[in-house]
């Protein structure tokens, strides 16, 4: 009998509060979710319904008040903040809805910069960038700043930055939302090329309903209540 793939991720009714002026507030309501190897999940929601906090958790950003995360089959639930800056490092790519360049580096030099702790030799984490930018058409335009790039440039580099590591989830926060229709198309359409060519996992999260034809599967988030649905 074939062993079926470990997911990407696995969310065990998972909970998150914080404590604001003696009231608990809840982020994240006994979420469970699954996300296969290979998967691209749309995760839709209005303003403040917990998209970010989910991501934040399966990125190992946050902690989680109750639940289990497990990435890639890697138990993060417990893990200290050593462990977690490694676990992203080794495991995550973010893709953050106003792009974070560094503004005083090159486009090469914004996906070396993911390398930097030395997961690589220095030769092969630059032929590393360069097939990526190549991959992503911005192979004449990796010795130019975030300022001299266009905002659809800015986002392909973005998504080279976040398949440096070469992770098993990559996590993008409203990478459409400040493209108009038609280049936030092209952007989904990449984003959909690249995570599907390496067979990595994608969460998108947007409350744009249009871009979720280029996901595989869309899961609703309202008030920290997560509506599942295969």
């Amino acid at each position: 009998m074939t062993t079926p793939p470990t997911p990407a991720l696995e969310m065990l009714n998972v909970r998150k509060t914080y404590s604001i002026a003696d009231t608990e507030v809840t982020a994240l309501d006994h979420g469970t979710l699954t996300v296969a190897q290979d998967e691209i999940v749309a995760l839709v929601g209005p303003s403040g319904s917990g998209k970010t906090t989910l991501c934040s958790i399966a990125g190992g950003i946050l902690s989680v008040t109750s639940g289990t995360v497990i990435v890639n089959g890697e138990d993060i639930t417990d893990h200290g903040a050593g462990q977690l800056t490694k676990f992203r490092q080794q495991q995550i790519g973010f893709v953050f809805q106003t792009v974070n360049l560094v503004p005083f580096l090159t486009a090469r030099e914004n996906l070396l910069i993911v390398d930097e702790m030395g997961r690589r030799e220095r030769s092969k984490a630059r032929q590393r960038a360069d097939r990526l930018l190549d991959e992503l058409g911005l192979a004449d335009r990796s010795g130019s700043l975030p300022g001299q790039l266009s905002g659809g440039q800015r986002q392909r580099v973005a998504i080279g930055r976040a398949l440096m590591n070469e992770p098993s989830l990559v996590l993008f926060d409203e990478p459409t939302s400040s493209l108009d229709t038609e280049l936030g198309s092209q952007v989904m359409e990449l984003i959909r090329k690249e995570m599907k060519a390496r067979g990595t996992s994608a969460i998108v999260v947007t409350h744009d309903g249009r871009i979720t034809s280029y996901c595989d599967r869309t899961v609703q988030i309202v008030d920290g209540v997560l509506d599942v649905k295969t």
